[in-house]
């Protein structure tokens, strides 16, 4: 069963399925934008300080003769966001929006079709709104379409949002999920239509599809593996005060004005740092909030699992998610989270005993759970050590291990 992956940016889901197809020798090809090789010339451009993006598109090796990369749009966009120039990125409408790169790459995948067919490909696996043009044109080469949706279904977080909206108004503008396109909808519901099987990480995403009107063939519930775990030295964090620490994207989504309601109050015990893109639309709530705590506007990724690291907890009340990378990189850090039943927390936390769930939209759980850790701070090491445990149990090879048993299935 030779398949066709494509992912625009190769984070490590998609890395992770590309090895696992690799190493179960039913690759055929990899499409992405940008891809890195150790040694190349653009390995040797990202140790350069401002490039150190390169470096998160790292490839191995064993993968160089499968991959095809189309970087014209996505180099665009990534010197667009350093140099500040926001119109390019807006929204839909910019040339290098996120919108922009996965359209035309998407465009660019569907043109190689004709040749991968000839070539043996009997399947393309293809993500959310980067599947459009390329299973239309592989169903009409009798190709199957494997569809990855990395996030809950629109109509779902249509819902959540303007719910939302009503309850937290001055927080609206930071949520971009309402500023779809009515033509970008209909595409989201076409790349489902014409999918085979659909994969998801949460069971949370799986819900969601309950909202899409048609039903769907196969739902695979495939949760993402961990980064490799790191043990820690829960003693180095005995500081006196409490180290909370948010990552994301700064939007309501996120549920961040539950977030800073929830530490209002505890400043004397608690030290919040947020790390996150500004939304593109100033909020002056947001800003008021920042002023208040710890602000990193981005970091490498690198340094990211280090910050993690010096934490005591990670905070993560989205209201909305299809997975939360960021709750199995802290674990796999000996770093507890404290997140909400809309992410993938439900399949890999046991509340109390690896981690803690509240329920979305409530900044008083929040608070309950950190009033627990003031009160009882041996349980960041306890609660710590089990969520190293649990994040050893599942690294990115068994994702790519079960997510080969379920795509076989389909052959």
């Amino acid at each position: 069963m030779p398949i066709v992956i494509a992912h625009p940016t190769g984070n490590e889901f998609s890395k992770a399925a590309v090895r696992g197809f690799f190493d179960k020798n039913i690759l055929q090809s990899y499409y992405t934008t940008v891809a890195n090789f150790r040694g190349s010339v653009l390995d040797k451009l990202g140790a350069f300080r401002g490039l150190s993006e390169i470096k998160r598109r790292d490839l191995d090796s064993c993968l160089r003769s499968y991959t095809r990369t189309f970087p014209w749009k996505e180099l665009g966009r990534q010197v667009a966001l350093k140099t500040g120039a926001t119109t390019l990125t807006k929204h839909e409408t910019g040339s290098f929006s996120v919108d922009a790169v996965y359209k035309s790459f998407d465009r660019y995948v569907s043109k190689q079709l004709d040749k991968e067919k000839k070539n043996g490909a009997t399947a393309v696996y293809a993500y959310e709104d980067g599947a459009y043009y390329t299973f239309q044109k592989a169903a009409g080469l009798n190709l199957q379409c494997l569809y990855d949706l990395p996030i809950g279904y629109w109509r779902s977080l249509h819902r959540v949002l303007q719910e939302e909206k009503e309850l937290n108004p001055v927080w609206a503008i930071t949520m971009e999920g309402l500023k779809d396109s009515k033509e970008k909808l209909a595409r989201k519901d076409e790349e489902l239509r014409l999918s085979d099987a659909v994969f998801v990480a949460s069971s949370f995403t799986e819900k969601t599809l309950n909202d899409y009107p048609i039903p769907l063939k196969k739902i695979y519930k495939i949760p993402y593996g961990f980064p490799p775990a790191v043990q820690k030295d829960y003693a180095v964090n005995k500081r006196g005060k409490i180290k909370a620490l948010f990552i994301g994207g700064l939007s309501q989504r996120k549920g961040l004005s539950y977030l800073f309601k929830a530490v209002e109050g505890l400043e004397r015990f608690v030290d919040l740092t947020v790390v996150g893109r500004l939304p593109q639309t100033s909020c002056e709530p947001l800003m008021r909030e920042l002023d208040k705590h710890t602000y990193i506007s981005s970091l490498p990724h690198k340094q990211v699992l280090e910050l993690m690291r010096e934490q005591d907890v990670l905070l993560f009340p989205s209201l909305f998610e299809g997975f939360g990378q960021v709750i199995t990189e802290a674990m796999a850090q000996g770093t507890p989270v404290i997140t909400t039943e809309r992410t993938a927390g439900p399949d890999i936390i046991r509340h109390g005993e690896n981690g803690w769930l509240v329920n979305a939209g409530s900044a008083e759980a929040i608070k309950n759970v950190l009033e627990q850790i003031i009160s009882q701070p041996a349980v960041i090491a306890e609660l710590g050590e089990q969520a190293l445990e649990t994040a050893k149990k599942r690294p990115w090879t068994v994702y790519g291990e079960d997510l080969v048993k379920a795509v076989l299935m389909e052959n």
